[in-house]
């Protein structure tokens, strides 16, 4: 099962990580691997384009996790930017965690 785990710091989202294979298919041909493999990177790409910010990244193949973190002393209008990133990605894995219960859960 694939876990989402966020982390916040007072009430924002902080960094979202996530780990293990969802199990719902064979490797590379699982869509709940996919899914949330493109929701997370998506995130972190649209952190670098889309607010300025240069999260901070952790890849572990060994674990299969991902994880995306912001950099602390953020301007007021990068911190507003990535949060509406965040939570959209956020919004995206419990898109999939409804879907596919035994796949996907967020902690």
């Amino acid at each position: 099962m694939t876990t989402v785990s966020v982390r916040y710091e007072d009430s924002a989202v902080s960094s979202i990580s996530v780990k293990d294979h969802a199990g719902y298919a064979d490797y590379g041909h699982d869509i709940v691997c996919a899914a949330a493999s493109v929701l997370i990177t998506t995130c972190a790409n649209a952190l670098e384009s889309v607010a300025g910010v240069s999260p901070i990244t952790h890849v572990d193949e060994r674990t299969a996790e991902i994880r995306v973190t912001l950099p602390e002393g953020l301007a007021p209008q990068q911190a507003h930017d990535a949060q509406v990133i965040l939570l959209t990605a956020l919004q995206g894995f419990r898109d999939i965690a409804q879907q596919y219960p035994k796949n996907l859960q967020i902690i």
